[in-house]
C-alpha cells in the first residue's frame, strides 16, 4: 500500500460501520454506529467530510435514493466500500493485529516504557 493511503482512525472508524451497516449505511446511521460502539461523540460534518475524503481516495462510492415520500423529503447517500476500500480496510486490520499480537491490555497491563 503506497505512503500516502494508509487509514486515520476516524476513516477506519467509517469504514468499519459501513461494512457493518451494509446497505443501510448513510451518514447518520454510520454517525450512530460509530457513536454506539465508541461511546465517542461524533459530529455529522466529521462524517461527510471524512467520507468525502475516503471517496476521494476510491475507497467508498454512494448511490442517491430517491426523495424520501414526505413534504420536502430529501434523497439519502447511501455508502459502500469499494474494492479498494476493502483491500485497504483488510490492510489496516492486519497492521493492528500484528502491532497488538502479544500485548496484555486488559486492565492489569502496563503502560509502555
Amino acid at each position: 500500500m503506497p505512503k500516502g493511503n494508509f487509514l486515520a482512525e476516524f476513516e477506519l472508524y467509517l469504514m468499519l460501520a459501513i461494512a457493518r451497516l451494509g446497505d443501510g449505511a448513510y451518514g447518520v446511521t454510520i454517525r450512530q454506529e460509530i457513536e454506539r460502539r465508541t461511546g465517542r461523540p461524533v459530529s455529522i460534518g466529521a462524517v461527510y467530510a471524512t467520507l468525502g475524503r475516503l471517496g476521494d481516495k476510491g475507497l467508498v462510492s454512494f448511490r442517491e435514493s430517491d426523495p424520501l415520500p414526505v413534504q420536502g423529503g430529501r434523497s439519502r447517500k447511501y455508502f459502500r466500500l469499494t474494492a479498494a476500500g476493502h483491500k485497504a480496510l483488510r490492510h489496516s486490520a492486519m497492521m493492528l493485529e500484528r502491532m497488538m499480537e502479544g500485548l496484555e491490555l486488559g486492565a492489569k497491563s502496563s503502560p509502555a516504557q
